[in-house]
């Protein structure tokens, strides 16, 4: 299925600014904005959070295969689409992030 497809079968992010993704130590490694460019993210990631209570590696996995297309062109193209690289990262290091909602205004 394609990216655009998957998109439209995920809980609505409407509701949301950004997402702040948080490592074991606490540390806010990374901020996903409810913007244009990176709203696709922000619902991936949301649902994992949601299936999975964490961005687990397991939950990274299942997050490459909603990324489907775009998921061959990160490997193709490191550093083109840093939040997929993020989910690669955690399954090769075998680390969770925890996710923090921030929710509109």
């Amino acid at each position: 299925m394609a990216f655009s497809d998957t998109l439209k079968q995920l809980p609505g992010i409407s509701h949301l600014a950004a997402l702040q993704l948080i490592d074991v130590a606490d540390n806010v490694v990374a901020t996903i904005e409810n913007k244009p460019g990176s709203a696709g993210s922000v619902a991936v990631y949301n649902h994992l959070a949601q299936t999975f209570g964490a961005i687990t590696p397991e939950a990274a996995q299942k997050g490459l295969e909603l990324y489907a297309e775009h998921t061959a062109d990160a490997q193709s193209n490191p550093g083109k689409h840093a939040n997929i690289d993020r989910l690669f990262g955690l399954i090769e290091r075998q680390e969770s992030l925890r996710v923090k909602h921030v929710f509109a205004a």
